[in-house]
């Protein structure tokens, strides 16, 4: 047998294999790129119900609390397993429950102040290091307390 009868019998069984295969990958292609995690595609319900309790209703302020208690209940166990003072389940969950800014905007008005002056410490920070930044540069410093209410704005 030589070499062109070789390829003349490669070629007669290997092409209709590869015209099978290149004719049944059309559908594969259109599927290319999708699934679970493409991002064109809206989630797919899971199997038998919908996605989950529509938000703001009661079954998912059920589900909060039920999820916040089993939080609080693991942090009152790793506390009493340390010997330290345990928190209060009922009332440390009663407390985070009314701390929901999309039931009650007023809900927390301290809370909300302390994160703002965390914020505002924090982008001062950042100007008293771009100041640094700059005097190492040569460059004239920025007024801090003008800087961070300019970036403050910005933000919001």
């Amino acid at each position: 047998m030589d070499f062109s009868t070789v390829i003349w019998i490669v070629v007669l069984v290997v092409a209709p294999v590869a015209a099978v295969l290149f004719a049944g990958g059309f559908g594969l292609l259109d599927q290319l790129g999708r699934g679970d995690f493409a991002i064109e595609e809206s989630p797919r319900p899971a199997p038998g119900g919908p996605a989950g309790p529509r938000p703001g209703g009661p079954l998912a302020r059920a589900e909060r609390e039920t999820e916040i208690r089993q939080l609080v209940q693991a942090r009152h166990d790793r506390q009493a397993g340390r010997g330290e003072r345990p928190v209060d389940v009922e009332t440390e969950v009663s407390r985070l429950m009314s701390l929901d800014p999309q039931d009650d905007p007023d809900a927390a008005p301290d809370e909300r102040s302390r994160q703002d002056a965390a914020l505002r410490l924090e982008v001062r920070q950042l100007v008293i290091a771009r100041n640094d930044r700059r005097a190492a540069r040569g460059e004239p410093p920025l007024d801090v307390e003008a800087e961070v209410d300019r970036q403050l704005s910005d933000l919001s």
